[in-house]
């Protein structure tokens, strides 16, 4: 497996100031995806322990809100297994803080089982298509995509939107 990018310090990634990590490899390909540079599985560095511990150093500043995982496409079948070991070794050394993830790939068709999902806080899951674009949208590009509350979806079987308003007042 490999990843693209780290940015140790993301305001758009999310809500707060945030560690993001792009995976490497993707197989949708979306027309005006605005990351085409992490398509190529074989494009990037390869993602080791030491990236996750680089990671988890990144995270360590209370003013780091959260991780956010993104791609390429981070739930790819070649990915998934080093997303959830980045992701697990994130909850485990951070439980207060907040993890996102998002994917071309559909919670309820396709992720609600995936060992993974019991770690991630907010999924924004479904394929960019630019002809649904909307600027107006928060931390999605297009109207197809949802922003979906993982811990009470899996609760009640069934998606739940996250609420921005509501998550602000628990915090």
């Amino acid at each position: 497996m490999r990843y693209n990018t780290i940015r140790k310090t993301d305001i758009s990634n999310g809500p707060g100031v945030r560690v993001s990590v792009f995976m490497q490899g993707c197989a949708f390909h979306c027309f005006n995806c605005f990351n085409p540079n992490t398509w190529d599985f074989n494009g990037g560095k390869d993602f080791t322990d030491e990236v996750i511990e680089r990671v988890l150093e990144l995270a360590a500043p209370d003013y780091i809100r959260g991780l956010s995982v993104l791609g390429g496409e981070p739930m790819h079948p070649l990915n998934i297994e080093g997303t959830t070991r980045l992701i697990k070794a994130f909850r485990a050394a951070y439980p207060k803080k907040d993890i996102w993830v998002w994917s071309g790939f559909l919670f309820d068709r396709d992720l609600f089982d995936k060992e993974v999902m019991t770690c991630i806080d907010v999924l924004v899951d479904g394929q960019y298509k630019d002809e649904l674009h909307d600027f107006r949208l928060e931390w999605r590009g297009s109207s197809n995509q949802r922003v979906i509350d993982v811990p009470a979806s899996l609760r009640e079987g069934k998606v739940v939107s996250y609420l921005v308003e509501e998550r602000a007042k628990t915090r």
